[in-house]
C-alpha cells in the first residue's frame, strides 16, 4: 500500500506541494513563490499560468526531496486561497485575464449597483454573505464587463471559471483533453451564489448578476474522487480525493470536526472559523456563514466565520514598501527592542475593513504618534494589530455562537512570533495553542484525500494525530486589557469613511 498523501496548498503568495505520512507528519516540501501583481490601487492579480507552472514544479521538488514516486503516493488534496477568480477558455486553456485576488476591491461599483435593491445583505439569507468585492461573484462580472470578447465567449459556452482549486484540478486532469471541471462546497459557498441549503448554485443570484451557468464549476463534496492525474505527470494516475478552501482546510486539519471547535489562521489576513456542526448559524454580528466540510455523503457542516483582510501582508508591506525590516521574522527582534507600543496603533484597512465592521471605504491609519514614537514601536503596532483584530472577530463568535471559546487553537507562518502570540493570549484573556504540525492547511486537504480513499479509516485516528507544542497563558491584568482595547476601537473608527468619490 502507498505510505503517503500529498497535498497541492495554492496559497496567495506562493504554491506549495506537501508529503504527509500516516502520522500527519510532514516528510517533504516544496514550495515556489508567484509574482503578486499591483496594475492600480486596490487592484491586486496573480498570472493564473505562473501558478499552475509553480504548481507542476512543486510537486516534482517535494517528490524527490521525500525520494518518492507516484506509486508511492495513495492520493493528492488540494488547498487553496479562496475567492481568488480565475477565468479561462475551455478550448484553448488561456485565462481571459489575470486572476483577480481575494483582496482586490477594484469591484465596489458592482457592489453598489447590486445593493442598490435590498442593500449589501441583499442575498445573506441563502448564501451567508454581504455582498462585498471580497467575494468571487463580483470578480466573474467584472471580468464579463471588462475584458474584450468575454461575455460573447461566455453567453456561448466557451468560458469557465473556478476559484483556483479548480483551476488547479481541470489542469492537473487533463485541462483541454478532459479536463475535470469542478469545486466543493467549501469553495462554492465563497461565491455568493450558492445557496446554503441546497449546496447548489442558485438560478436566481446568477440571473441577477448574468453569469451563465455553464461557467461554474459542479459542486462536489470535499473528500471524494474527482478524478486522477492525467498522463504526462509525475502523479499520473493517483486519485485526487480532496478539496478545502485554505481556513476551512486548516480547520480540518487542527481536528476541529465537532460543534464548538475553532481555530484562527495567522497568514496574509487571519481567519477565524467556528465550527456550528450541521446547524446553519446566521450571524448578527458581522461575520460569515459558511461551509466547513462536506465527507462524501454525509451531512455538510456549517461555521461561523471571521475574516481580517491584513495580517501577515502588514509585515510583508513593512518590509517591502518601507523598509523598515529586512526579512519577516525581523519584525520581532525589532518589537523587542521597546516595552510597548508607545501609545501608537496601527489599523490596517488597506483593503476596507472585513469582519466584523465591512466597511469598504475605511483605508490603512497610524495614530497615536508623538515624538517619542520609533521603529520599534511602530514594529509592535503591526503586531499588536493582528491581536487586536482577532479579538474583535472573536467577540463576534462568542456573540453569535452564546458559547465563549475557552483557549484558540493556532496555526499559519505567524504563530512563530512568540511576542505576538503572548501579546494574543493577554489582550483576549484566555490560552493560546499552537499544534506540533503549524502546515495545518495542507495538512487538512490531505486528510480529506485520505479519507476518501481508505488512507485513514475515520475522524478519531486524525484526532489522535493531533498534538500540542506549545500554550501561552494570559498574563495582562483586566484593567490595562480594557485599556487597550478602548484605544485599539478609537483608532478603529478613523478609518471610517475615507474613500469617496474622488479618492481610490
Amino acid at each position: 500500500m502507498a505510505d503517503y498523501i500529498l497535498a497541492i496548498d495554492q496559497g496567495t503568495t506562493s504554491t506549495r506541494a506537501i508529503v504527509f505520512d500516516h502520522a500527519g507528519s510532514i516528510v517533504s516540501v516544496g514550495q515556489k513563490e508567484h509574482e503578486q501583481i499591483f496594475p492600480k490601487a486596490g487592484w491586486v492579480e496573480h498570472d493564473p499560468k505562473e501558478i499552475w507552472d509553480n504548481t507542476r514544479e512543486v510537486i516534482g521538488q517535494a517528490l524527490s526531496r521525500a525520494d518518492i514516486t507516484r506509486h508511492d503516493v495513495a492520493a493528492v488534496g488540494i488547498t487553496n486561497q479562496r475567492e481568488t477568480t480565475v477565468v479561462w477558455d475551455k478550448n484553448t486553456g488561456e485565462p481571459v485575464y489575470n486572476a483577480i485576488v481575494w483582496q482586490d476591491t477594484r469591484t465596489q461599483a458592482i457592489v453598489e449597483r447590486f445593493a442598490a435593491d435590498g442593500g449589501v445583505e441583499r442575498f445573506k439569507s441563502k448564501v451567508g454573505l454581504p455582498l462585498s468585492t471580497y467575494f468571487a461573484g463580483t470578480k466573474i462580472v467584472w471580468i464579463l464587463e471588462n475584458v474584450d470578447g468575454a461575455r460573447e465567449k461566455a453567453e456561448a459556452g466557451d468560458l469557465l471559471f473556478g476559484t483556483t482549486d479548480t483551476w488547479v484540478l481541470w489542469n492537473l486532469t487533463g485541462g483541454t483533453e478532459g479536463g475535470v471541471h469542478a469545486t466543493d462546497v467549501t469553495n462554492a459557498s465563497r461565491t455568493l451564489f450558492m445557496d446554503l441549503e441546497t449546496l447548489q448554485w442558485d438560478e436566481e443570484i446568477l440571473r441577477v448578476f448574468d453569469v451563465p451557468a455553464s461557467m461554474l464549476p459542479e459542486i462536489r463534496s470535499s473528500s471524494e474522487v474527482y478524478g486522477t492525474v492525467e498522463s504526462s505527470s509525475l502523479l499520473r494516475e493517483v486519485p485526487i480525493a480532496g478539496i478545502l478552501g485554505d481556513q476551512q482546510a486548516a480547520t480540518f486539519g487542527q481536528a476541529a470536526f465537532d460543534p464548538g471547535e475553532a481555530k484562527n489562521t495567522y497568514g496574509t489576513g487571519n481567519f477565524l472559523i467556528f465550527n456550528t456542526g450541521e446547524e446553519i448559524v446566521r450571524s448578527e454580528n458581522g461575520l460569515l456563514t459558511t461551509l466547513g466540510y462536506k465527507l462524501g455523503d454525509a451531512p455538510a457542516h456549517y461555521a461561523l466565520e471571521g475574516s481580517i483582510a491584513v495580517t501577515g501582508s502588514l509585515v510583508q508591506w513593512l518590509r517591502d514598501n518601507l523598509g523598515i525590516i529586512n526579512s519577516a521574522p525581523e519584525i520581532e527582534q525589532l518589537a523587542a527592542t521597546v516595552e510597548d507600543n508607545g501609545g501608537a496603533y496601527f489599523v490596517p484597512a488597506f483593503s476596507g475593513l472585513f469582519a466584523p465592521y465591512w466597511r469598504a471605504e475605511a483605508r490603512g491609519a497610524l495614530v497615536g504618534l508623538t515624538r517619542y514614537v520609533n521603529k520599534g514601536h511602530i514594529a509592535r503596532a503591526v503586531l499588536e494589530a493582528t491581536a487586536f483584530q482577532t479579538r474583535e472577530v472573536l467577540d463576534a463568535v462568542n456573540a453569535d455562537s452564546g458559547v465563549p471559546l475557552t483557549e484558540l487553537k493556532v496555526d499559519g507562518g505567524m504563530i512563530a512570533n512568540n511576542t505576538l502570540m503572548q501579546f494574543q493570549a493577554d489582550i483576549l484573556g484566555v490560552p493560546v495553542v499552537r499544534p506540533v504540525v503549524a502546515e495545518t492547511t495542507a495538512l487538512g486537504a490531505a486528510y480529506a484525500a485520505g479519507l476518501a480513499t481508505g488512507f485513514w479509516s475515520n475522524l478519531d485516528e486524525l484526532r489522535a494525530n493531533w498534538q500540542e507544542d506549545r500554550r501561552w497563558e494570559p498574563q495582562m491584568d483586566d484593567t490595562e486589557r480594557e485599556r487597550q482595547l478602548r484605544l485599539w476601537k478609537k483608532a478603529v473608527t478613523k478609518t471610517f469613511d475615507w474613500v469617496d468619490e474622488d479618492v481610490q
